[in-house]
């Protein structure tokens, strides 16, 4: 049987001796909640199959089960290289929706929460090279209890306005690999534009004396640069690139990075291959800066929704498809919205030369009471958040492709307004802590606290409206909120980062349900909606004020139907024109 998202799937980190546990496992749904009781994590096997990493409700996984899923169990049976031996056996999960707890041999052998962060449990000592284990995966998904993110699934049975099918369990890839006990953990690679230079950052597993690392950076299969140290967890190591070739739209060079690690007798314990781009990404004034050049951000919303495996891409292919469908449109890049995408998105972006907005998808915590009926405590869900945001951006920080960092969107129904601008400017501190490089947009939209760009949505689907909107007489930006919001402007760059969502279904695909919907009214044909479009964004273009803009959206999500592209990815429109609106940009920029 051929395995589903064979690809490796950490590309900026990757060793040979790795095996993908994708494939057919077994599972049972469990709604009384009772499987510890009856034994499950002591399981050989369950009676039904379905295919990792496709969640149970999608078509993929062969289970298309959509009600809700509360509790789950997953089964299969893992057999250790007998290669491995003297090494650590490390499991990884690229994502399991929303609590887990994995047992070997009926025996817990870690706990995860949190349902878009990556998480390792280490095997070592428990799982013996030569021998075969069984493998049990618990899933817990209360995303109707308030205090766990879900982004933009649906909290009622049935999808409705923004709200989609629901991703329960496993969907990203299971592996497995085996690693040296003083092997590279973790390497941070800032990129220093100005000198040419890399700044790589190394956290060991373990150190020991005489113990050195060697990091290489290649070019064209030649070495560019290189340097020595000794293995210290947390001390920079710098390469100055001769000649350095930068990173950018158009032009995205990257270079190769390898990471040899050596024992006290010279002899290589670790090998790891890695890439870097070298770019800067900064703010002077109202506007951002690429590469020391203004820029002017032409975005388009993706969710990353598929039909057939909801979060989860069917193949490596459909990742890179959807950059290359949005830059066929004319974009320059996306705001990745209320879903921590897979690292192999990433890996096509930095490939292709895409730029991205990355964004957590927090809808669903109670400190925004938006969904839960139930008693909240809801400094667990902000407990919960901390957490898994912190993991996913130290996952993501070495991505070129990534501009900035969108912490929340649209945090207005807050509880309390003193310890939602506790909270808010919080997140906004955590983040500049873990990554000073990039800027932060605080909340997308609204209710902004602390943050580097101004972003605002609208919707209104008349160009003049939208241009008295965006340019109020008595405050200098739009704001929701402004009695709250406007005290934290202070001259950011100002973006529209949702705007548009024109409704348009060709006739010959009809609605895609019942409660089919787009902003403003339906479009009675292609130009129309085209024309719609095609003013929205030449006005915005045109407004001086503005750093950029983000349509809404890159493709139809089930019964949001404003996409530029069906759900299926086939185009709406002539895409040729679609590019000319999309690619123009105003004179000052130069991307």
């Amino acid at each position: 049987m051929n395995i589903p998202r064979p690809e490796y799937p950490r590309p900026q980190f990757e060793r040979d001796a790795w095996l993908n546990l994708n494939g057919e496992w077994s599972y049972r749904l469990d709604p009384g909640r009772s499987g510890g009781e009856r034994g499950f994590p002591e399981s050989k096997g369950f009676e039904g199959r379905i295919m990792v990493p496709f969640c149970p409700e999608s078509r993929l996984s062969g289970a298309a089960h959509t009600d809700f899923i509360e509790m789950m169990w997953y089964h299969r049976e893992i057999a250790v290289p007998a290669g491995w031996g003297g090494k650590m056996i490390l499991l990884h999960f690229g994502g399991v929706d929303y609590e887990c707890t994995v047992y070997l041999d009926g025996k817990e052998a870690g706990r995860h929460v949190g349902g878009v962060s990556p998480f390792t449990v280490d095997l070592t000592g428990r799982a013996v090279p030569g021998n075969t284990h069984d493998l049990v995966v618990e899933v817990r998904d209360d995303m109707r209890g308030g205090d766990q993110a879900f982004g933009k699934q649906s909290p009622r049975y049935k999808s409705a306005g923004c709200f989609y099918t629901r991703t329960t369990g496993i969907w990203q890839t299971v592996w497995m690999e085996a690693v040296h006990r003083q092997g590279l953990r973790s390497c941070k690679t800032v990129p220093d534009f100005d000198r040419g230079a890399f700044v790589f950052t190394p956290v060991f597993h373990g150190l020991a004396q005489g113990g050195t690392l060697t990091v290489k950076a290649v070019s064209g299969g030649r070495e560019a640069a290189a340097a020595t140290v000794p293995c210290a967890n947390g001390i920079p190591v710098t390469l100055e690139i001769p000649g350095a070739v930068a990173w950018e739209p158009g032009k995205p060079f990257l270079y190769d990075i390898v990471y040899e690690v050596r024992d006290g007798a010279g002899k290589v314990i670790d090998r790891v291959v890695s890439y870097a781009g070298l770019r800067k990404i900064h703010i002077e004034g109202n506007r951002m800066f690429l590469n020391n050049r203004p820029l002017f951000v032409r975005f388009v919303l993706d969710q990353g929704f598929y039909e057939d495996g909801i979060w989860t891409a069917p193949d490596d292919g459909a990742l890179k498809r959807d950059i290359e469908l949005s830059m066929a449109a004319g974009f320059n890049g996306a705001r990745l919205h209320q879903k921590i995408f897979e690292e192999r998105f990433h890996y096509w972006a930095d490939r292709l030369g895409y730029l991205t907005w990355a964004e957590f998808p927090d809808w669903g915590i109670g400190f925004w009471r938006y969904y839960s009926e139930a008693p909240l405590n809801y400094y667990q869900g902000i407990l919960n958040y901390m957490a898994e945001w912190r993991t996913v951006v130290e996952r993501d920080f070495n991505h070129p492709s990534i501009i900035a960092w969108t912490p929340t969107n649209e945090t207005s129904r807050y509880m309390n307004l003193a310890e939602h601008r506790r909270f808010v400017g919080g997140i906004y501190e955590l983040t500049r802590a873990l990554d000073p490089t990039r800027p932060v947009n605080d909340s997308s939209g609204y209710v902004h606290v602390r943050t580097d760009l101004w972003t605002v949505h609208h919707y209104s689907q008349k160009a003049d409206e939208l241009a008295a909107i965006l340019k109020p007489e008595n405050q200098p930006v739009y704001a929701t909120a402004p009695e709250i919001e406007l005290p934290a402007y202070r001259g950011q760059p100002y973006i529209i980062d949702e705007y548009g969502g024109v409704k348009y279904v060709p006739p010959e695909r009809g609605e895609y349900a019942d409660n089919s919907w787009g902003y403003g009214r339906p479009s009675a044909d292609a130009a129309e909606a085209f024309g719609r479009i095609r003013g929205l964004t030449a006005l915005l273009v045109s407004m001086p004020e503005l750093g950029g803009y983000c349509y809404t959206q890159l493709t139809d999500v089930e019964q949001e139907q404003n996409g530029i592209y069906n759900y299926d990815r086939t185009s709406k429109f002539d895409m040729e024109a679609v590019s000319k609106v999309f690619s123009a940009k105003p004179d000052w920029s130069e991307y």
